[in-house]
Order: C-alpha cells, then sequence, then structure tokens
C-alpha cells in the first residue's frame, strides 16, 4: 500500500480493525476504512501512436493500424484497471489514475489523430519505476524510438514495445508503376519497376525490427510484433503476458 490517501468506504468482512479510520465513522453509524493508493510501481504509462502513418490498411477488408493500436490499448487499460492497477498516458496530459472515469479518458484521448506522417514517442513526465506499454508502427526517426527508451530506462521504467505492421508491409506485393505516398501526403515517390525495390525495402524493414529488439534489449524491455491480419485478441494476449512477466500484477 502506498501514502497517498485514496478514498473512503464502508468496512467490509475480512479488514483489519486497524484500518478503520475511526474519525470518519464517529460521523454515522457505518464504519468506514481509509483506502491508500498503491506504490508507484503499480502505474502503467502508455503511448498509443496517432501518426498519419498509422492510418494505413493495404485491403477495405483490413482494420487501420490505428484501429488495432487503440483497440490493443484500450484493452490491455481496461484489463489493468480492472486488476487495480493506475493506467494513463506518457505525457503531461493524463496522468496513471484507476476507475472508469480514467477508461473513458483514455478512450476519448486515443480517437484524436496527429498531423504529422510519423509522430515521435512521448516520453516526459515517465513516473520513476513505471511500467510502460508503446505501439506503434515504428516507421519514424529510429532516433526519438532510441531517446524515449533510454530517458525511460534512466527512470527505472521497464516496458513492452508492440510493432503493428499492415500485411502488405512485410510482404511488399508491389509491381510496375508505382506512386508510394505517406498517409499525410508529405512525401511521395513514383517508380516503373516497384519490384526492383522490393529487396532493399525488405532489407531496410529487417534492420529496422533487429534495431528495435535490439534497443528494448539495451532497456530492459520486451518486443513484439503484430500484424493487423490476424486477430486482436492474439495481439491482447501476448501484451498481458509481456506485461505480466514484466510485474505488472493481474
Amino acid at each position: 500500500m502506498g501514502d497517498d490517501f485514496w478514498q473512503y468506504r464502508p468496512a467490509q468482512i475480512g479488514d483489519s480493525r486497524r484500518l478503520i479510520d475511526h474519525r470518519r465513522s464517529a460521523m454515522g453509524d457505518v464504519q468506514f476504512v481509509r483506502e491508500r493508493e498503491w506504490q508507484i510501481a503499480q502505474s502503467v504509462m502508455l503511448w498509443i501512436d496517432q501518426g498519419a502513418s498509422m492510418r494505413f490498411a493495404s485491403t477495405k477488408d483490413l482494420t487501420t493500424k490505428a484501429e488495432r493500436a487503440r483497440v490493443l490499448g484500450l484493452a490491455a487499460a481496461i484489463l489493468l484497471v480492472r486488476g487495480g492497477e493506475r493506467v494513463g498516458l506518457t505525457g503531461t496530459s493524463l496522468p496513471p489514475r484507476r476507475g472508469n472515469m480514467q477508461i473513458l479518458r483514455l478512450a476519448e484521448m486515443f480517437s484524436e489523430d496527429a498531423e504529422e506522417d510519423y509522430a515521435p514517442p512521448e516520453h516526459r513526465a515517465m513516473v520513476p519505476h513505471a511500467r510502460a506499454l508503446f505501439i506503434s508502427d515504428f516507421m519514424g526517426d529510429i532516433e526519438a524510438v532510441r531517446t524515449a527508451l533510454t530517458k525511460a530506462a534512466d527512470r527505472g521504467v521497464r516496458g513492452v514495445l508492440l510493432h503493428v505492421l499492415d500485411p502488405a508491409e512485410e510482404a511488399f506485393p508491389f509491381r510496375g508503376r508505382t506512386v508510394f505516398q505517406s498517409m499525410g501526403g508529405t512525401l511521395e515517390h513514383e517508380t516503373l519497376k516497384a519490384s526492383d525495390l522490393k529487396d532493399r525495402y525488405l532489407d531496410r524493414l529487417a534492420a529496422r525490427k533487429a534495431e528495435l529488439q535490439h534497443l528494448c534489449s539495451v532497456a530492459g524491455w520486451q518486443y513484439g510484433l503484430h500484424h493487423t491480419d490476424t486477430s486482436a485478441q492474439s495481439g491482447l494476449l501476448w501484451i498481458w503476458r509481456a506485461l505480466d512477466g514484466g510485474r505488472v500484477r493481474s
């Protein structure tokens, strides 16, 4: 138990008598227990990439990366809150709290879109010795990820990094004349032989995965890869097991 006051609640069978707040109980006929916040290590910080690149889906039958990331982030938050954890966002917009209202706040903030093509991980106001969950396609500047994980490690934060990709981003099925354009419209490349780019693209993607795995290993985080053509349940199960391996209680 932590030191910060959380709330009063009616005493229940099994509560220790030393937990009863006699001053509050003296105001009526019901005995009340003074509950306190859990220790700060039970806080879980979320960063869900809301950049434009996440709004990509290769076919109409597939969910976008953003939709999948938000579903996984919110589902994980609900499970954590039900387990008694405090959940919030990295940065200063929504500090870790418990309760259903916090879930509603998270859902509202997850619905917002960022304007930039590639949103860097938010690493401000990381709660010392907390846990963290980052979900993104990690297509942007790798140095921003390196900075975020380094600062997290410096504050004793251990976490989970889930790499979300569309199946077309893994297979590169493009041939012939193709115009590649970023979701935000800031980048564009046209080629007459898209298939000639496949090997170089796959090499760079493999290098990006390897770099992310290395950064996670150095920072004490866990790396996972999830594709939008697989079930959201499989991704959520992996997140839960990874967080449990990081000693977040269920």
